[in-house]
């Protein structure tokens, strides 16, 4: 009699769960599983474990690793590119560019794509964190259709590192049902409610560039600002505001839900992604300024599955997959390509695309931001207060 390799269903969800996370091999799961010469007929139930398909310049492999920021894709995309492919989608969540920089500087990540933001790809380039791409790999990509405000940090030196996934603004949220009848308009509203009657309910980003920025805003200056002395005025009100704040962290939605929280600092996708969930939840830019960014894709230097990485991102830019993104998260595309797919409500959403005199009081980040010693240093006294 053969000897008896089955196992309970139980232990089998527990090592297919390891297996997507990346933390078994291909070979190790079908061996302690005893799925082995299975696995061919299973395929089609666990695409992640069939043969894998030849795509574009050949096997891209079965696994690509992305980097990219909380509440940010649609699920049935990366499946339907799982299926298509072979390639399972493992996918690593961060907060803040500070973060994504310092993983790359550190060697390994393991990343094949990662979403960096517009001012920080001339530091990758400069510290050669950040392949150069090669376009005949990205058979949907037109530089022709992109929008040149939300593109053009994609190119540094005539060359290509970055192509975009989307843009959009930083302002705040609120649950106007909390509010008593009183509007609130500014970065100065922010902060004086939440040291007043919005204690304890109110979230910060856990990143520098946002958070030092809207106490930069408050005080009437840049959004970008380096100066010492601006820096500190910043710093006192972020100290006075700390001890009523509910958290800080870069991922809020869950708490803005549950009602934990009745405001945050917040990003154009997360604030529709609230708004339609949850209308009295508003989204609002300070009119005393603000972010306009845009976000990238882009390949770290050492990726270890390159033909997987070319392959995802091509299959992101396609128009049709790119409208559904956008349905999903809420964020505006600078594609005309995609533009043309989506319905009218949302290319006049107000959330997506604000008023002129709003968009004018933002800025892009400057590059000069990540790297300044004083912002990481003010930001990690606040943390630590």
């Amino acid at each position: 009699m053969s000897e008896d390799t089955s196992i309970s269903k139980k232990k089998f969800m527990e090592e297919l769960r390891r297996y997507q996370k990346g933390s078994v091999t291909r070979r190790h799961f079908l061996g302690v599983t005893g799925l082995g010469a299975a696995s061919a007929v299973i395929g089609t139930a666990l695409p992640g474990l069939r043969a894998n398909p030849a795509y574009a310049a050949g096997d891209i492999g079965d696994r690509v690793v992305l980097a990219t920021w909380p509440n940010y894709h649609d699920q049935a995309n990366f499946d339907m590119f799982t299926e298509q492919t072979g390639a399972f989608m493992q996918v690593n969540v961060f907060g803040s560019n500070e973060e994504m920089l310092a993983k790359l500087q550190a060697g390994g990540s393991g990343w094949d794509v990662f979403v960096p933001t517009n001012y920080t790809i001339t530091t990758y380039v400069e510290e050669e964190l950040i392949e150069p791409l090669d376009v005949s790999k990205l058979p949907n990509y037109d530089a022709s259709a992109f929008d040149p405000r939300f593109s053009d940090a994609g190119t540094v030196d005539g060359v290509l590192y970055a192509v975009p996934k989307n843009w959009g603004t930083t302002g705040f949220a609120l649950n106007t049902s909390h509010t008593g009848g009183n509007g609130m308009d500014s970065w100065k509203d922010f902060f004086d409610r939440t040291m007043d009657d919005f204690s304890g309910r109110t979230m910060v980003h856990d990143y520098q560039l946002t958070t030092i920025g809207a106490a930069l805003n408050y005080h009437g200056y840049s959004f970008n600002s380096v100066d010492e002395s601006e820096l500190a005025d910043a710093e006192k009100l972020l100290i006075a505001v700390k001890p009523h704040l509910f958290a800080i962290s870069s991922d809020y939605q869950p708490a803005m839900r549950s009602g934990d929280a009745w405001m945050t600092i917040c990003w154009t996708g997360d604030g529709k992604q609230l708004n339609t969930d949850i209308p009295e939840i508003q989204y609002i830019l300070g009119k005393e300024g603000g972010e306009l960014w845009s976000d990238y894709y882009a390949i770290p230097k050492g990726a270890p599955h390159t033909e997987a990485a070319y392959a995802l991102i091509n299959f992101m830019l396609d128009p049709e997959v790119n409208a559904r993104e956008v349905l999903a998260h809420g964020y505006p595309v600078a594609d005309s390509r995609t533009n043309e797919l989506l319905p009218e409500e949302i290319l006049n959403d107000p959330i997506l695309y604000p008023a002129a005199e709003l968009l004018n009081a933002l800025e892009f980040g400057a590059a000069a931001t990540l790297t300044d010693p004083n912002r990481a240093e003010l930001m990690a006294r606040f943390k630590s207060a």
